[in-house]
């Protein structure tokens, strides 16, 4: 019984919403890593739904020719899809954190090329502030790492510019006369 209780006890903090973990982020030490950032006219919860639909990606990303979830419901840890975007095919990608409508981590192999991209919401008086960061390891990298470095420099901002447009043309879309633009 001891037993029992001392591990319920030790599992408490994890259960009622105790200390999140440590965050999971980017590759420091690798050969490329881009950071962006761009704020949003949209609710917080339209961009956090535009970017976390994955299945929906080529709807608005046209770098983005295929994606398919692997595992149902919300992206959560352990979640993962199949993607090619700009001549990347089977990019493999797994959710390694989620903190919902603030945080997500997300990271796999492409043709040699290992990724850890992080993506941070923040709600602010203009809409929401959007963090990108991503690293890339690998034998391809390390071959061509200047050629990689603007190509992934040109993807983020792409990728944020695109976030930005069909967020806030949602947003156009949904409101009207006497209604709210951020509800």
């Amino acid at each position: 019984m001891l037993a029992f209780t001392t591990a319920l006890l030790t599992a408490l903090p994890l259960t009622f919403g105790g200390v999140d973990p440590a965050p999971v982020g980017i590759d420091e030490a690798a050969p490329v890593i881009t950071r962006d950032d761009i704020v949003i006219d949209a609710p917080l919860s339209r961009v956090w739904r535009t970017q976390t639909d994955v299945e929906n990606w080529p709807a608005w990303q046209p770098a983005v020719s295929s994606s398919v979830k692997q595992t149902p419901g919300a992206l959560r840890p352990g979640s993962s899809w199949v993607w090619s975007t700009e001549g990347l095919n089977d990019i493999a990608s797994t959710v390694e954190q989620v903190q919902p409508k603030r945080r997500i981590v997300w990271g796999g192999p492409a043709q040699g090329i290992t990724a850890v991209h992080v993506w941070t919401f923040t709600k602010t008086e203009d809409g929401v502030h959007v963090h990108t960061e991503e690293s890339w390891t690998g034998d391809p990298v390390s071959a061509n790492t200047a050629y990689l470095q603007e190509a992934l420099d040109e993807s983020l901002d792409d990728w944020l510019h695109n976030l930005k447009r069909e967020s806030e043309r949602e947003s156009k879309r949904k409101s009207g006369p006497g209604s709210r633009v951020r509800p």
